[in-house]
């Protein structure tokens, strides 16, 4: 097919606002999907993303759909002159097949940069906002990541069949943030179909074909990977110039390996082999390779040197490598199961290359890894997919983020991925702590709640931004670890449920933070060790130590929990020990009697306090980070 008849596009959104729903009846009205085989949320494959409702993984599918173009006025000109027999063969000849490429878009901020990439991977998008609840945080995000990539956007109000479906204010709040006349704005429902194929049709219109040259030496773009057993990693890409097809000797010009071309193939939605993928398609290519790390999303695919006459190949902008925001530490509970979670996090990663691990040990909690997530809903969605996928419940310790030291004599910053690696404070000069652009967009009637709320996590204000009278943008700069932990809850809260939130990374600055550790029977537990902003160490520790309390069992002994900065303890709680009435079955006779038997008690519980070790369930560890 010729380019002028290719449109690439996705549909971005906030989450819950229709897209999967939306892009179901695209596939109805294009018959990609035959109506028997049809389902809700289709190209959502998981399971675990239809009982959510929201997309975890991108899904690309390739549409046909035959569109009659309007006649131009030459073309009635000529059909007067000519007759009847001429306008019949004028309006064929403006009718052409066009093949639609379609990109289903995460919404949530923990995919950032996947998004980005898709976005590189097209020349249009959907920007589809929820009649019910207007624009959103996420709204905002990916409509700025959209015109950042010089994206065609097609604004269209969606959901407009619910009752309580506020059309009109809607769009005003769109011609605010984008900038475009309001009969600009389409109206459709995802749910009925109402509206679906004028957008269709405007996509046609307005987004440009994809750019390239077929004759050049091939460059693609990788927007996402997976392992299939047999094929190895498949690469989604998008061929920005030249071609590929079976048998290619393939160069990965990001991370230097090289690959086999197994078969090349288009998304409808499942995986269909074809001859050869040309510029502009999106499609996928099975390199071969052995491990998703070695194809990342980003990455610029070329001929392999050698195979084709020497050439300079530029590398397509935008690679970088993803790096992890959050770490947190996964145990089994058991430790024969070691083993099996290190095979099943081996799966997992296959199939997610933004999700890292390596192994460590902790006195406390015995083997395990420490796992790298991009953020809390990532390290939501492993955990499910460990416990649905391999029946593993593994305990979890407490989330924290990368920091970075500054050593005395040392101007060179070293990473610091968990607490417990944090060497003698006294050869540390500086601390740095990563910082976040923080927006809420809230109804203007929590404006005070949410101001109040932001105090509590160290933001700094920036600015607000009126939408309209009733809604408001705010501006905060944040550190990433207050965000991450309880924020998005609490920010619920404070708002009724009709707040929403946004962040990326900024910068790291200097923070005056310090190491609280804790102490159960006067021994350190690593999984606990958190990094706390000084000013908040004493009411943190007194809180953790009191939540401790709660979800430890009682012993056969007396426990002390010590919350502790340094050597100096700051918070203290006693578990008491069980109490048994060891003089029950005396009936009479001396009270030395008694005595002895309260004293043999007495040297019992200092001896199983000495050598005795407490155990911890697996909830105390996310216990202590709700509050």
């Amino acid at each position: 097919m010729r380019q002028e008849n290719i449109r690439n596009f996705c549909i971005i959104a906030h989450i819950d606002h229709g897209k999967s729903t939306f892009a179901d009846r695209l596939l109805e009205l294009t018959k990609t999907v035959e109506m028997r085989k049809m389902k809700e949320q289709l190209l959502d494959q998981m399971d675990l993303e239809r009982e959510r409702g929201i997309t975890i993984k991108l899904q690309p599918v390739q549409m046909h759909y035959t569109y009659q173009r309007p006649m131009t006025n030459d073309q009635r000109h000529r059909e007067k002159q000519a007759g009847q027999e001429s306008s019949v063969v004028s309006r064929e000849s403006s009718d052409s097949e066009f093949t639609l490429n379609l990109i289903d878009t995460p919404g949530h901020v923990d995919f950032h940069y996947e998004v980005s990439r898709s976005l590189a991977a097209v020349e249009g998008a959907i920007l589809l906002v929820d009649a019910t609840k207007g624009v959103q945080a996420q709204t905002l995000a990916n409509l700025y990541l959209a015109v950042e990539q010089g994206l065609t956007i097609i604004p269209v109000v969606n959901k407009i069949d619910l009752p309580n479906a506020e059309t009109e204010k809607t769009k005003k709040e769109i011609v605010h943030i984008l900038g475009c006349k309001e009969e600009d704005i389409l109206l459709a429902s995802g749910k009925t179909g109402l509206g679906v194929e004028k957008v269709l049709e405007r996509v046609i219109e307005l987004v440009p074909p994809p750019g390239g040259d077929e004759e050049k030496p091939l460059r693609a773009l990788i927007f996402d990977s997976v392992y299939n057993t047999y094929k190895g990693v498949v690469a989604y890409v998008k061929v920005v110039d030249g071609s590929v097809k079976r048998d290619d000797a393939l160069h990965m010009l990001g991370t230097e390996k090289e690959g086999m071309t197994v078969e090349v193939g288009l998304f409808k939605p499942g995986l269909v082999p074809t001859d050869i993928l040309r510029a502009g398609d999106i499609g996928y290519i099975a390199t071969g390779l052995k491990e998703v790390a070695h194809c990342r999303v980003g990455d610029t695919v070329t001929w392999r040197v050698g195979e084709r006459e020497k050439i300079v190949v530029e590398r397509l902008p935008g690679y970088k490598e993803i790096k992890p925001a959050v770490y947190a530490s996964l145990y089994p509970v058991e430790g024969d199961d070691y083993t099996l979670m290190r095979d099943s996090l081996d799966k997992l990663k296959l199939n997610d290359a933004a999700f890292t691990f390596e192994p460590e040990s902790n006195q406390a909690l015995g083997r395990g890894f420490r796992c790298g997530f991009l953020g809390l809903l990532h390290l939501e969605i492993i955990q499910a997919r460990l416990e649905r996928e391999f029946n593993l419940t593994p305990t979890i310790t407490t989330p924290s983020v990368v920091y970075e030291l500054e050593l005395h004599g040392d101007t060179k910053r070293i990473p610091l991925y968990s607490p417990a690696d944090l060497p003698d404070m006294a050869s540390i000069e500086k601390i740095y702590e990563p910082y976040v652009a923080l927006s809420i967009v809230t109804p203007s009637q929590y404006l005070g709640n949410v101001m109040s709320l932001t105090q509590s996590i160290r933001a700094e204000y920036k600015n607000t931004e009126y939408i309209d009278a009733e809604r408001a943008v705010l501006s905060f700069e944040a550190p990433l670890m207050d965000v991450i932990v309880n924020f998005h809850d609490e920010l619920k809260s404070a708002s009724s449920g009709y707040a929403s939130m946004n962040y990326e990374p900024i910068e790291y600055r200097e923070s005056d933070v310090v190491k609280l550790e804790i102490l159960v029977a006067g021994e350190r537990i690593d999984a606990f060790a958190r990094m706390i902003p000084r000013q908040a160490a004493y009411a943190e520790g007194k809180r953790v130590v009191e939540k401790l309390k709660e979800v430890i069992p009682k012993q056969n002994f007396a426990v002390a929990i010590q919350a502790a900065i340094g050597g100096k303890v700051i918070a203290r709680e006693t578990i008491s020990a069980y109490r048994k009435d060891v003089t029950g079955y005396l009936y009479g006779g001396d009270f030395s009697r008694k005595k002895k038997l309260l004293e043999k008690q007495k040297r019992g519980k200092k001896k199983m306090r000495d050598i005795g070790k407490v155990t911890i369930p697996s909830q105390a560890f996310l216990a202590v980070l709700k509050k």
